[in-house]
């Protein structure tokens, strides 16, 4: 690899794992052709990339980077899988082929811009992945709607009963109340009333 070549290396090393919030370092020491390709494509199935690296080189990209913290990681054979959104997908992906190819081990990771031991690597993968806790969220969101909405709906219901009960109570009383109380003209003056009711009997 020529000057100009290594130049490049390190430009696209910078701009791609530099700026990468998630990213996991990998020794794949024994791995054979065919499960690399297997791994790059469970990688790329959670929206993240593979790579291997040259340390020298990624140690120069990443200088600016928080993983640059794990420097005495970059020896002997190097891969970082990264992305810049979900992390917990990728390490589900990464720690289940670690369990099918134990050649595949974990030297640390980057974990929304914070170093995290590899020790920590398989807790990170038990979490939930971002889709459930999107689906979660959604169900905690809804639930509260759904009943409101239920409750809305039998207020409402009740409200139209009850007025409908007033409107044939009065319909049913008001005209016998308003008679009671109309006099004839010799009530005022003292005379024996009379219902306006009883005289159209």
């Amino acid at each position: 690899m020529n000057r100009d070549e290594k130049t490049q290396m390190i430009s696209d090393l910078s701009s791609e794992i530099g700026q990468a919030q998630n990213a996991f370092l990998i020794s794949f020491r024994g791995v054979t052709v065919p499960q690399v390709t297997e791994l790059r494509r469970q990688v790329r199935e959670t929206g993240s990339k593979y790579i291997v690296v040259k340390n020298t080189l990624a140690l120069i990209a990443l200088k600016d980077s928080p993983l640059v913290e794990l420097r005495e990681q970059f020896s002997g054979e190097t891969a970082v899988a990264y992305n810049r959104s979900d992390a917990v997908a990728l390490a589900k992906a990464l720690t289940k082929f670690a369990k099918d190819v134990p050649t595949v081990t974990f030297k640390g990771a980057l974990l929304d811009g914070k170093i995290v031991p590899a020790s920590q690597i398989d807790a990170i993968a038990n979490l939930p992945s971002r889709e459930e806790l999107v689906s979660k969220l959604l169900y905690v969101l809804q639930s509260p709607m759904r009943g409101l909405a239920t409750v809305l709906n039998a207020n409402i219901r009740n409200l139209a009963v009850v007025l409908d009960m007033v409107a044939k109570k009065r319909s049913e009383g008001e005209a016998p109340v308003a008679a009671a109380e109309v006099e004839t003209p010799a009530a005022a003056e003292g005379e024996t009333p009379v219902v306006a009711a009883a005289a159209a009997e």
